[in-house]
């Protein structure tokens, strides 16, 4: 009984979330048609979305939601948050969490009707993996600008999701933007590959108590090392606080 529970939960949230991610699109279009620079009207429907996801995360799959660590998020200026990627909650919860992030992502989701002029119009910065030299500056370019109005970069260092338990290898691109803009680099990890998986939809664990996705801050990076030395303790404070988070939540879980 609770198996089939979950999976019609599962279900509910996913039309759920379709609905609702269709109707602000819908509410988004006139402005991306009419609107020659319309960033600012679409940052509050970007946050009004992901705050959406988070009730029905709530409200249907029985899910709570835990921001911790604010206190290692620098003060003022523009900085960039590296985090552990698990679901597709972690591309939305940023957008609520900060007023005007850069998120970091892959050249291919530009292309997809709707979302891809979306991100485009909100200042997204596009990671074509194949086009060279000539695209990294292009990235580079990107994030220094979006560094210097002040903004949040966001990156997923290892370019891909992962399971919980799963390795996977850090890419070079976070490394040379944390060179090319000299921001300090918030590490951050999550655990939400429990609720939500890698490839599918949110789910109940089939577990009490109710269970908590959680994104933690870890301490900041300083600008200034060597690409070898940042990455090493980047890679370091991300997998050591996912292990911790993970053992943490297995036990919460009774896994």
């Amino acid at each position: 009984m609770t198996a089939l529970i979950s999976k019609l939960r599962g279900l509910i949230f996913k039309i759920s979330f379709l609905l609702w991610t269709a109707i602000m699109a819908l509410y988004s279009l006139p402005l991306m048609l009419v609107m020659q620079n319309p960033r600012d009207r679409l940052i509050p429907i970007s946050r009004r979305w992901a705050h959406g996801v988070d009730w029905l995360l709530c409200r249907i799959v029985g899910v709570d939601v835990e921001i911790q660590g604010h206190e290692h998020l620098p003060a003022g200026g523009a900085y960039m948050l590296a985090c552990k990627h698990q679901s597709q909650w972690d591309t939305s919860v940023v957008l609520r969490l900060f007023d005007d992030p850069a998120v970091v992502l892959k050249q291919e989701l530009l292309r997809i009707p709707v979302y891809g002029r979306f991100a485009h119009m909100l200042g997204m910065i596009a990671v074509d993996r194949d086009g060279g030299a000539r695209a990294l500056k292009a990235m580079l370019r990107a994030a220094a600008e979006a560094a210097r109005q002040g903004r949040v970069l966001v990156i997923f260092p290892q370019g891909t999701r992962t399971r919980p338990g799963e390795a996977a290898p850090y890419q070079p691109g976070v490394a040379a933007i944390y060179r090319e803009t000299g921001v300090p680099v918030v590490p951050a990890t999550v655990n939400s590959g429990f609720v939500w998986p890698k490839h599918g939809w949110p789910r109940l664990v089939g577990h009490r108590p109710r269970p908590k996705i959680v994104l933690r801050f870890l301490p900041a990076i300083a600008p200034g090392l060597k690409r070898d030395a940042f990455m090493a303790e980047l890679e370091q404070r991300i997998e050591g606080g996912t292990a911790q988070l993970e053992a943490e939540t297995r036990r919460h879980l009774g896994l």
